[in-house]
């Protein structure tokens, strides 16, 4: 008998199962078999010459799928919503003028990280499903003069891409610098980070790259270097602080890498491979797939009476695609009904677009017609079968 006051819990005495669904939300998406496979191989310790040698391929990964040389290229420890973090926390210090554009909710996250590092936060917003025009960002460059312009690439809350050809070269005469989330959108339409004069940009290993979410590639001009070495001020983040994190990961040009933190060694593996499948792919290719078969899912959702959250055809995000939730049904019904019957995942609006849309994510592998007709199979089958109010 245990002397022990907390016994074993008994849920983790049985074997856990994981179903098998076919991801068509926001993210994350489906990891092809390829990538779970090198996730897999033996682990090594984080500072072990291999994993150096890993971190480095990762790195001209990176470089590739961004278009950029920059030398302080890597890949954070966590999702996403980390690189976002460590891109602010390091351009920003308390008190500095940063501009937002807000036309999602990642404009408005981005807004609350800077307002709790002290930072002055003015907005620029439009209506979801909008975007700025290169006139609106200079009235508002000009007026605020910030350090940083943040802007989102790919709104996956509105399914917006935005247009980024010439901000970088206004922000550039305003003496400030471009940062971009193209989180939902990498790999998925073009960006290019050292043409279009973008001075910090990150994305998500969990959405086009279809890797496992827990890495986040992110990259910083020389620009970007030069205020984010020459602080006043420490960042707020240890972890996220760039100046140990560009030696972590040998970007420094110091002979010995220190130890920073423990790096989760089986997700770069991970990450290694979707760049490399990315890679072989070539990123126009990968483009071009993503808005060919955005543009087949745009033309059957319309065959079948639905219609996009996105008016403007250009600024449809090719990899989350918004939908008007259709009037007299509850959207969760809709998803819920989705998920038991086919097994697919979609899902419904997040922040402005809560109760508005239906989103679905076709994003790197799972970015093919034949997902797509298995989506619009469930969409048409969920409206006959779904509750329609008669009001």
């Amino acid at each position: 008998m245990s002397s022990l006051s907390v016994l074993p819990p008994e849920c983790l005495l049985q074997p856990f199962t994981v179903p098998q669904r076919l991801m068509l939300g926001p993210g994350p998406s489906n990891v092809p078999a390829r990538i779970t496979a090198a996730g897999a191989q033996p682990m090594l310790g984080h500072l072990h010459a291999e994993t150096i040698e890993i971190m480095n391929q990762v790195k001209s990964g990176i470089q590739y799928a961004f278009q950029t040389r920059n030398r302080v290229t890597l890949a954070v420890s966590g999702p996403g919503h980390a690189a976002m973090e460590c891109a602010i926390f390091n351009s920003l210090e308390p008190g500095e003028s940063v501009l937002i554009a807000v036309n999602g909710i990642w404009g408005e996250r981005a807004a609350e990280i800077a307002e709790r590092i002290g930072a002055k936060v003015n907005r620029v917003v439009t209506s979801a499903g909008g975007y700025f025009t290169n006139e609106e960002i200079e009235q508002a460059l000009h007026k605020y003069r910030p350090v940083v312009f943040f802007l989102t690439h790919g709104e996956s809350s509105t399914g917006v891409v935005h247009p980024i050809d010439g901000i970088g070269d206004l922000c550039h005469k305003y003496n400030c610098l471009f940062l971009v989330d193209s989180v939902a959108a990498l790999g998925g339409t073009p960006i290019c980070m050292d043409e279009q004069g973008i001075d910090i940009m990150y994305t998500g290993s969990q959405k086009v790259l279809n890797a496992p979410p827990g890495t986040a590639p992110i990259s910083f001009s020389e620009r970007a270097c030069q205020k984010i070495f020459n602080r006043r001020t420490k960042p707020i983040s240890y972890f996220l602080d760039m100046s140990c994190l560009a030696n972590y990961w040998g970007c420094d040009d110091k002979p010995v890498r220190a130890y920073h933190h423990t790096g989760p060694v089986s997700f770069f593996y991970g990450l290694r491979e979707s760049l490399a499948i990315l890679a072989e792919t070539g990123l126009e290719n990968s483009w071009k797939r993503h808005k060919e078969v955005a543009e087949y899912f745009h033309e059957g959702l319309e065959e079948m009476g639905l219609k996009l959250f996105v008016q403007d055809k250009k600024a449809r995000l090719p990899t989350v695609t918004t939908i008007v939730a259709p009037p007299g049904y509850d959207w969760r019904e809709i998803t819920k009904y989705i998920m038991k019957t086919y097994n697919i995942e979609i899902s419904g609006g997040l922040g402005p677009s809560a109760g508005m849309v239906l989103r679905v994510g076709l994003m790197g592998c799972n970015s093919s017609k034949a997902n797509v007709d298995k989506v619009l199979k469930a969409l048409a089958d969920a409206l006959k079968h779904c509750h329609k109010s008669r009001v």
